[in-house]
């Protein structure tokens, strides 16, 4: 039975869409969502379809069922804020690239925490990139991908926890230990479909990406700000790993995303390049 754990909290008329990453779950991006709610944004945070739940429902479902959640979850966060910034971790923020580029005049902002075209970090094996040779789903479903240590976190002390949550909690808090083939084979074609929109984003944008990426390299992050048309703030996280929403530097997040709202609705932005320094969870 898939469990809905995704949430909303209320705030002013500045809406935040954070979508969380394939096979994760609404919960990790609870702490971010908390942070900018206590700024005063209205958080939304919503759960993509086919998650939360067993291996057989996700591996049913497709991209597209994953864009129309997010979808959804905008058009209900437009209901009640003026300006809405649509965003997410890794999968999410590529499903956060195409809101944008559909979306024009609903979206006025993006902003994407470890955005995921491409499993091109330190910790993937170089044999994984042949499985984007699979042209049939069928086919990529005799295959999974057992997640590893770090777990897309440096902090040990997280990790841990995390992996007790998973044991005590189940998949619809904790996320999936294992990435079915057949989500990585949407993923690939999510991917295909995003690239295609990329030089359609000309709302400004914050990615926010982690120097030392354990499941996408920085590559993904430079492709992005270099394709699309509008302006971007480039941070770049020098002590944590991919899931920058639970990690170490989990504050630094929010903090950027309140800068750059703030700059956004004060109508000051201007493209900012930065690397956020080490600090203790």
């Amino acid at each position: 039975m898939t469990i809905d754990t995704g949430f909303k909290i209320k705030g002013g008329k500045v809406g935040i869409l954070l979508l969380h990453r394939l096979c994760g779950t609404p919960v990790e991006m609870r702490f971010v969502a908390n942070g900018l709610a206590k700024l005063g944004y209205t958080v939304h945070c919503p759960m993509l379809a086919g998650h939360c739940g067993s291996e057989k429902q996700i591996s049913a479902s497709t991209w597209t069922d994953w864009y129309k959640s997010a979808e959804a979850a905008l058009d209900e966060l437009r209901k009640e804020c003026d300006v809405v910034i649509a965003g997410g971790l890794s999968t999410g923020a590529v499903l956060a690239v195409m809101l944008a580029a559909k979306n024009p005049s609903k979206i006025q902002a993006t902003t994407l925490l470890a955005p995921t075209l491409w499993l091109n970090g330190w910790m993937i094996p170089w044999y994984a990139k042949f499985f984007r040779l699979v042209r049939h789903k069928w086919f990529a479903k005799l295959f999974s991908f057992p997640h590893h240590d770090p777990h897309g976190i440096k902090d040990e002390r997280i990790r841990d926890f995390i992996q007790r949550a998973r044991a005590a909690k189940g998949t619809a808090e904790a996320g999936h230990p294992v990435t079915p083939g057949a989500a990585v084979f949407e993923h690939h074609q999510l991917v295909k479909a995003v690239c295609k929109l990329v030089p359609y984003v000309r709302q400004p944008s914050l990615i926010v990406h982690p120097l030392e990426d354990d499941y996408a390299g920085i590559s993904n992050a430079t492709y992005l700000r270099d394709g699309m048309k509008g302006p971007v703030d480039f941070v770049v996280l020098d002590d944590c790993y991919h899931i920058v929403t639970v990690d170490r530097q989990r504050h630094l997040v929010v903090e950027a995303i309140d800068r750059f709202a703030a700059s956004l609705v004060s109508g000051t932005s201007a493209p900012v390049v930065a690397t956020l320094g080490r600090s203790a969870a």
